[in-house]
């Protein structure tokens, strides 16, 4: 059998039906293989199953921290010998976030930016964020039409994480630009001038922001940020870019495709969709439910930070790891009848929020806007259907399950 690339597992069949595809390489592969050329890394190893992708996320022999990878550190890798790649690395290496470092850094910039999320704040945003879908379906319910995404599902959540930032009205639209850029990024040098350029803009804008909040401060987490860093000394100030880049990005991208294939799942699964929409009180069960079944994120890595055997294979230090969590959400050998969409599912221990100590810090505020977003949509929309053919619908070459866009009636 033809060895696999990224390209492949990342592929326009993957992206439209991911439970068929991954449905079929569960069966199609061994337990634990190796992909060809992943961004030029290398040795590159995917795991599919369930158990596979848990036990690695909570195995601290698998890291985030690129830093630690000597090849790459000491600029030995071929991989770096690509001018854009080269570019990017030397980015990820001076703007560490928590999403891309170990303890105690994770441990550290983590506790910084947790008590902004906690159950109790995070609950207290409801009535806002249920004010901002309101306003969103009165803005076009005259229209009898919309377009999910930049109607709905992309306003919805980049005003929730602007406002919980501080970042002006006036700013906000720049954001799916240069998001769409990022997370499109290649290192193919033909596009990889547009991502550079990308970062460059976005973090001079940050800089600029952070700036005004020191002059100005405000009630909220980029104000409390700048004063941590200026009173306690307990951050970088490339660590403040790099934190206040990741939540721009992390506070909304993912929820805008939580809550567009969302919909889509439930415009193809009728029954489901009625089924909720007759029993509101099944939005929190309905929202873990599509997460599992259409969650934005296929897949996340981690580095082997010392030679193992796993399954008979012999894994290197740096060797890089694919863990799937589309494919580990729909393991037979975890989930009763994971092909089909459940919203009733009782046990779903998903795992489209990673697990371990880097699993989502914003998982309560992207369900709350889920919830809030899709129960808002049935209830005001009950005639909520798609305006083209499934077929015509087309993903974003992107790095996560993305729709270009989602019409509607209703």
């Amino acid at each position: 059998m033809k060895k696999l690339t990224f390209k492949d597992l990342n592929s326009p069949k993957a992206m439209r039906n991911p439970i068929m595809f991954y449905k079929n390489l569960i069966k199609q592969q061994e337990r634990f293989f190796q992909i060809d050329d992943f961004y030029g890394m290398g040795g590159t190893w995917v795991a599919l199953h369930y158990d596979d992708v848990i036990t690695i996320l909570k195995d601290s022999r698998f890291i985030k921290d690129l830093r630690k990878f000597t090849p790459l550190h000491d600029k030995q890798h071929p991989i770096l010998e690509n001018p854009v790649a080269s570019k990017l690395f030397d980015w990820l290496m001076n703007m560490p976030n928590m999403l891309t470092v170990d303890p105690p850094d994770h441990t550290r910039l983590r506790r910084l930016v947790s008590k902004a999320f906690t159950p109790r704040m995070i609950e207290d945003l409801r009535p806002r964020i249920q004010q901002i879908a309101d306003e969103l379906l009165v803005a076009v319910q005259e229209q009898g039409k919309m377009e999910i995404i930049s109607d709905f599902a992309y306003p919805l959540p980049i005003i929730v994480i602007s406002e919980m930032l501080g970042i002006p009205t006036t700013d906000r639209s720049q954001f799916r630009e240069w998001t769409k850029v990022l997370m499109n990024a290649s290192v193919d040098p033909s596009e990889g001038a547009a991502v550079t350029t990308t970062l460059e803009k976005f973090i001079q804008y940050i800089e600029a922001l952070l700036n005004e909040k020191r002059l100005n401060p405000d009630a909220d987490l980029i104000s409390e940020l700048v004063q941590t860093k200026e009173q306690e000394d307990k951050l970088s100030n490339n660590e403040l870019l790099s934190t206040i880049w990741l939540l721009i990005i992390a506070g909304h991208e993912t929820t805008v495709n939580l809550i567009s294939n969302g919909v889509l799942a439930l415009l193809q699964h009728p029954e489901q969709m009625n089924l909720l929409r007759e029993n509101p009180s099944l939005i929190s069960s309905a929202v873990d439910e599509l997460l599992r079944y259409s969650g934005p994120v296929m897949f996340i890595s981690r580095l082997a930070s010392e030679d193992m055997t796993i399954h008979g294979k012999m894994i290197r230090k740096g060797d890089l790891v694919l863990l799937s969590l589309t494919a580990a959400n729909i393991d037979p050998q975890k989930f009763t009848y994971p092909e089909i969409l459940n919203i009733s599912r009782e046990e779903n221990n998903h795992l489209a929020f990673g697990a371990g100590i880097h699993h989502c810090l914003g998982a309560p505020l992207a369900r709350l806007e889920g919830q809030i977003a899709l129960g808002t949509l049935l209830q005001q929309l009950p005639n909520l259907r798609l305006a083209i053919k499934p077929d015509q619908l087309n993903y974003n070459h992107s790095k996560i399950r993305s729709l270009v866009n989602l019409p509607v009636f209703f």
